[in-house]
């Protein structure tokens, strides 16, 4: 599966067991065991909207264990995307019908489907593309304040089918207001 040591090390930089359950339960990270509970996060994922960072690696692989601080560290920053592990060697069939070749493999999914793919331990990348699909993923306000009264317009709403009260004007949402046309 890619870059490894000889024999598998069980311990991450911290001591403790590479995927522990207890201190992955204590943040936004799931291990995924089994294929079921891979479709059930998918589904939750899909239901609530967001987006999947799913790191695929191994107990042995360095550095896999070398960006697990840095993926725990994304978890708590970015609770807005679901974050998973599967272990290549638990679900080997599910590693596989991902097309991994090497691990760490990160996947950014989104109702299932690929938006990105990082293959490798770099740190860096994997911080940028977080927080890039994390901003992408919050959900913005649908209102802009649109005059000096705080009136708001749907912004995601077409302007023909913004509704407008007898004192409203359509004015251009990202116009300054010192600029903008009232009628009061």
């Amino acid at each position: 599966m890619g870059p490894c040591v000889s024999k598998p090390l069980t311990k991450d930089n911290d001591g403790d067991a590479h995927f522990s359950k207890e201190k992955l339960a204590a943040s936004n990270i799931t291990l995924v065991t089994d294929v079921k509970k891979w479709e059930e996060k998918l589904s939750e994922a899909e239901e609530a909207d967001k987006i999947v960072l799913v790191n695929f690696s191994a107990d042995w692989c360095s550095p896999c264990r070398d960006v697990l601080p840095v993926f725990r560290s994304l978890a708590e920053k970015h609770t807005s995307l679901m974050f998973l592990i599967v272990d290549v060697d638990e679900l080997a069939e599910l590693s596989t019908s991902w097309d991994i070749k090497a691990t760490p493999t990160f996947f950014f999914l989104k109702n299932g489907c690929e938006l990105d793919k990082l293959v490798g331990a770099n740190k860096e990348e994997l911080r940028r593309r977080t927080e890039e699909r994390s901003d992408k993923n919050a959900k913005p306000s649908n209102q802009r304040k649109t005059d000096d009264k705080s009136k708001t317009q749907e912004v995601d709403q077409p302007l023909s089918e913004r509704k407008m009260d007898d004192k409203a004007t359509m004015q251009k949402v990202d116009q300054p207001s010192s600029q903008r046309r009232t009628d009061d």
